[in-house]
């Protein structure tokens, strides 16, 4: 492996490494949990303007503005699309959405829970060369898993974890290129 690889995987490692890790509020890292419900109807808005308070006079810049589309769409996705679990599920219940925010010095996580064990549909990348599309790129574009594709598109990472209990949670990771929050 060459050095740069070898370089590229380390980063990488650790990255995941601080995700797992519980944060230590003594440490480097800021932690934030937010629970909203689908019902709500401004729980996109909720969420992305919680992103900004978090983020507010410690990261300024693209990072903010993509962290702010992550957390719509990913939210986006709950509400359009999860079906909470039969043993999660009450009659007359609203759905259950929980937005974890993990602050370091290298990245930022965020990650949104919901109640439905059904893994989500990660694009692997494009359908159709944009040149073989043409005008009808409209008429081709996929019925789901635009929200997600975005994601992937702005973030360093995306991936989902299986909760206890049923449920899962969507991560995204954003690098912050050695900038260090204060």
């Amino acid at each position: 492996m060459d050095a740069g690889k070898a370089e590229y995987v380390a980063r990488e490692l650790e990255a995941y490494a601080h995700w797992f890790a519980a944060p230590d509020p003594s440490a480097s890292g800021h932690f934030l949990a937010l629970t909203l419900f689908a019902e709500c109807g401004d729980v996109a808005r909720i969420a992305r303007d919680t992103t900004s308070a978090f983020l507010r006079g410690v990261i300024t810049g693209d990072v903010v503005y993509d962290a702010r589309l992550a957390v719509s769409e990913l939210v986006g996705n709950v509400v359009n699309h999860a079906v909470p679990d039969r043993s999660r599920s009450r009659p007359g219940g609203c759905r259950r959405i929980d937005v974890i925010y993990k602050l370091y010095p290298k990245w930022f996580f965020i990650g949104v829970r919901d109640e439905d064990s059904t893994p989500p549909l990660l694009p692997m990348g494009d359908a159709l060369c944009p040149e073989l599309v043409g005008e009808l790129t409209e008429a081709v574009l996929p019925d789901s898993g635009r929200g997600l594709m975005i994601t992937q598109r702005i973030a360093a990472a995306v991936w989902w974890t299986p909760e206890e209990g049923g449920g899962k949670t969507v991560w995204c990771r954003f690098d912050l290129d050695g900038y260090r929050p204060r």
